[in-house]
């Protein structure tokens, strides 16, 4: 049988990936695909180096919408990101006919719902396994693995950037500007970190999660997004301490009043499997009603790992190349006429539990404010610690934040569950209170059993 022609637009690190370990492997992924995958088409504006990158029968253009046009061309591979042109693209191949393979997370989480509809009303398939977690194959097992569960929650570290911050600041003790720019000095920050360090990242791929898991439409636009750039050396210290480790989670979860979809540093138990993954790795825990609490680990960047995502969509659009559309998986795993219309939370509505530290007077009285506040609205303790000001304090002896020369200590607190909007009420009257000396840290925990 004649082998399938794929066209790339993009060969910059996981272009050049996919093409070389496609080469590579070509034997194995035939015997599996049933017929060979050839990239016979690239394009990319720096046609010299793509030269320089692919073998000498492959046509290399500097007009993407050559590949589009070529009727010789089967699939499009998108990997040019970001939300511009990549859209006008990819739109452009759904409607030429052409399947379409890409690892672009951000273009999905903001337009995936008019690209699905555009690709299930021309009768192709969008595959973008790559798009969330790199090389681990977190889609295929929500889409299909775990097709016979009623999804609860999934909880992900899904950005590699933050995952090596955090670990970074765990072990060596420092503050996070220290580490940014070690990270970006290694290769594993940009230049402009945005939106590693923010969490927009991360939400694009726990947008694209949640809509699989819950057959809702892709919205990002409802995501609650918070990165980690306010959180300092000491609470990470304060968090071993009390036997939790911080990791900027991507979370979505079936409530009754809704789906929660939010991203943000969370305090996760220790002894949790997915509180050890270090560096720039990635993880997935997702909870099923069948099968239970599943973990997905392996990287979630880099340009063979992203490949081997590629692909294997590419291998599945191949298999599937002559079935009839009506028969393939859906694109969010749930048929498009049964699609659910189950609103996605506000933040103040999410319950779940905290870490406050407050950096305080040391002196008589201020405990009993505080506790007094919590106990008011309703909101018990888990657990407390205190450090003096000889313990937080800077060089010399004197107090690391707040009014100098007043005696100061940190006063840290674990909730239980309580909602947010709750919380956000009584974070501002203990701001209120003269004795609280400088901006309260709140840290949400989960205890993901």
């Amino acid at each position: 049988m004649k082998a399938i022609q794929v066209g790339l637009l993009g060969i910059g690190t996981v272009g050049s990936g996919v093409f070389n370990v496609l080469k590579r492997n070509q034997h194995e992924i035939r015997r599996r695909a049933g017929r060979g995958i050839e990239i016979t088409m690239v394009a990319d504006l720096d046609t010299a180096r793509a030269r320089s990158l692919v073998d000498a029968g492959v046509k290399v253009v500097s007009d993407a919408r050559a590949v589009i046009a070529n009727p010789e061309i089967d699939i499009v591979i998108e990997l040019i990101g970001g939300y511009g042109i990549a859209r006008q693209l990819v739109m452009e191949a759904i409607e030429a006919g052409k399947h379409v393979v890409t690892a672009n997370k951000a273009l999905l989480a903001v337009h995936g719902t008019e690209i699905f509809a555009a690709a299930h009303r021309k009768g192709v398939m969008v595959a973008f396994e790559a798009a969330v977690a790199g090389g681990i194959p977190i889609i295929k097992a929500l889409r299909e693995g775990l097709t016979a569960n009623s999804i609860e929650w999934i909880a992900g570290i899904i950005n590699g950037t933050t995952n090596f911050i955090l670990s970074e600041m765990r072990d060596k003790g420092l503050d996070f500007d220290v580490v940014l720019k070690e990270a970006q000095r290694l290769g594993y920050a940009e230049a402009d970190p945005t939106f590693d360090i923010e969490g927009v990242d991360a939400a694009h791929k726990a947008t694209i999660m949640s809509a699989i898991a819950y057959g809702i439409p892709v919205q990002f636009d409802k995501a609650y997004v918070e990165g980690i750039t306010k959180l300092g050396a000491q609470d990470i210290r304060y968090a071993e301490q009390l036997g939790y480790r911080i990791k900027l989670l991507g979370i979505t979860k079936r409530t009754a009043k809704g789906i929660e979809l939010r991203v943000h540093p969370s305090l996760v138990p220790a002894k949790r499997l997915i509180a050890n993954v270090e560096g720039a790795m990635n993880a997935v825990m997702v909870q099923g009603d069948a099968v239970g609490t599943t973990l997905y680990y392996g990287k979630g960047a880099g340009s063979e790992p992203t490949a081997s995502a590629v692909i294997a969509d590419l291998v599945d659009v191949t298999r599937l190349h002559t079935v009839d559309a009506a028969h393939r998986v859906p694109h969010l795993a749930f048929q498009p006429d049964a699609m659910s219309d189950a609103q996605v939370l506000p933040m103040s509505e999410v319950v779940t539990s905290y870490y406050l530290r407050l950096r305080v007077a040391d002196e008589a009285g201020v405990l009993a404010k505080v506790t007094g506040l919590l106990a008011a609205a309703g909101i018990s303790i888990d657990a407390m610690l205190q450090r003096e000001a000889d313990q937080v304090a800077g060089e010399g002896g004197r107090p690391a934040d707040g009014e100098r020369g007043i005696p100061q200590t940190d006063l840290i607190i674990l909730t239980h569950s309580v909602r947010e909007g709750t919380m956000n009420e009584v974070i501002a009257q203990m701001q209120g209170l003269p004795t609280v000396l400088a901006p309260i840290t709140r840290i949400r925990k989960e205890e993901l059993a």
